[in-house]
């Protein structure tokens, strides 16, 4: 398996890749970390009969998408992906998107064996996590280094292969593309989400604007953000 290629060709949106990978249709599926359900939203309004689980483990976050209520074919529940309160073999598919990496490593093990306990034998677990570089990485390492973290992610899929819990049916690596209006966007969106507690001094502020207005375009901010999927499949 590999952590990351020398280049990356691809640009495309995610849901085109999980679409092409995968036939969701009349299948059950389990989003861990679905954050602000945005993902959420796109799998349960295409295709036809998709019935969609959704946890989250942000206490307001997950009080934020309880409010949703034009998704009938969504629920939405508060857990951690290391426990999931889920009976076995209950999914076609189990979704994470960059979540991974925000599982306590200690933890990390017990979410993947969680992941192959409530999917069905032969169901395919889609797991997409952020490359350690390009433009947007730049900005964000400044204040929030994920290097370590992502690097635990990996590792933890490869120990779930390794240890026969999954086997890998294929490696896909893309970029996706980000735009932010402005900086206040960012801080937003970003900087300022309610699962992270970061606290930036008026100097690092400087220094994180500085650098994220090195992409500005005609029409906004531009990043692409490099992107790697693990397709697991439990065995049969």
């Amino acid at each position: 398996m590999q952590l990351s290629p020398q280049t990356i060709d691809k640009v495309c949106p995610e849901y085109e890749i999980y679409e092409s990978l995968l036939t969701l249709d009349n299948k059950s599926i389990l989003e861990l970390g679905c954050g602000k359900a945005e993902l959420t939203r796109q799998i349960a309004t295409h295709g036809l009969n998709r019935h969609i689980t959704a946890t989250e483990v942000d206490e307001f976050q997950h009080r934020q998408n309880l409010l949703i209520d034009d998704l009938p074919n969504v629920s939405f529940i508060a857990a951690g992906s290391q426990e999931i309160p889920i009976s076995d073999n209950s999914f076609d598919y189990v979704f994470m998107f960059k979540s991974l990496h925000h599982v306590p490593p200690e933890m990390m093990a017990s979410a993947m064996q969680e992941v192959a306990r409530v999917l069905k034998p032969g169901g395919m677990a889609y797991i997409s996590e952020p490359i350690f570089a390009g433009d947007f990485n730049d900005v964000l390492r400044l204040f929030h280094d994920e290097e370590q973290v992502r690097q635990y992610a990996f590792d933890a899929i490869v120990d779930s292969v390794a240890k026969g819990l999954f086997n890998l049916s294929e490696q896909v690596f893309f970029n996706t593309p980000i735009v932010f209006q402005d900086f206040s966007e960012f801080e937003r969106n970003v900087i300022n989400v309610s699962h992270s507690d970061i606290q930036l001094t008026s100097v690092l502020l400087e220094q994180v604007k500085n650098q994220f207005i090195l992409s500005r375009a005609k029409d906004g901010y531009h990043f692409l953000v490099p992107i790697r999927v693990d397709l697991l499949q439990k065995p049969s």
